[in-house]
């Protein structure tokens, strides 16, 4: 990936420098704290379930031959139902499954706004700049950053739930090029979380910070999204030698 990234040179490191003053304290011993980070996840809300965990040579803990998503799904089919923010049941299920990742629900208390990691980082920073109110963020280290809201929806108002689908739309992704939202019937890993090849999922804002409304959000995601498109597309049209080439 460029260094240069909306006419900055130098924005990825500057801006990974940056955030890693200001994770929560817990992510520097993230495998010591685990419980507590997850018992802190579900405090502010999120309902969790166990997930799969990475095993050796790049493969599942599931017994699915070829798992696509590696480590990151739910161990049970009834993983919807059963998330929760109880705290006795989630202290059994991480003393019992030492190695387990959680998913958390969405679409219940939460959404989850899920961007390119160099597109996220220039979103972010311009929110926290205007003082807007971003509530958690959590890193993928394969590339991706998600900002925690509020749902759009609630189980008592069933008809302003958005379903999830909407996040495969093509119009939705010409709309937002880039950006997965995450409601109704989805999930993502919680922190702290293991990929496979020694790659983490880890807060770079904890679940102390409150939920925010997603709409306070996404006009400057969307924007940076779209810019992250533009720029990988330039990138693509350079040839082999890194020439630009000619148009007629």
């Amino acid at each position: 990936m460029s260094a240069e990234f909306g006419g900055r040179t130098g924005r990825q490191g500057k801006l990974s420098q940056w955030l890693r003053g200001r994770r929560p304290k817990e992510a520097a011993g993230e495998d010591a704290g685990r419980e507590a980070l997850l018992l802190a996840a579900a405090r502010a809300g999120l309902p969790l379930a166990p997930a799969a965990h990475p095993a050796p040579g790049y493969r599942c803990s599931c017994d699915r031959v070829g798992c696509p998503t590696p480590a990151r799904h739910p161990v049970s089919f009834a993983w919807q139902t059963q998330s929760t923010t109880d705290r006795a049941q989630i202290e059994r299920w991480a003393r019992h499954q030492p190695q387990a990742n959680f998913i958390t629900a969405t679409g219940m208390v939460h959404d989850v706004l899920d961007v390119p990691l160099e597109a996220g980082l220039e979103a972010l920073e311009r929110l926290l700049d205007s003082g807007v109110d971003v509530g958690p963020v959590a890193e993928s280290d394969d590339g991706r950053l998600l900002f925690f809201t509020l749902t759009r929806g609630t189980p008592e108002d069933e008809d302003e739930w958005w379903p999830c689908e909407l996040d495969c739309h093509p119009e939705t992704m010409d709309e937002h090029p880039g950006l997965r939202w995450h409601c109704r019937g989805s999930y993502v890993l919680v922190p702290p979380a293991r990929l496979p090849g020694d790659q983490r999922v880890h807060w770079i804002r904890g679940p102390e910070h409150p939920l925010p409304d997603p709409l306070t959000l996404l006009e400057v995601l969307t924007d940076a999204c779209a810019r992250h498109a533009r720029h990988t597309g330039e990138e693509s049209d350079h040839d082999a030698s890194g020439a630009w080439p000619l148009r007629h």
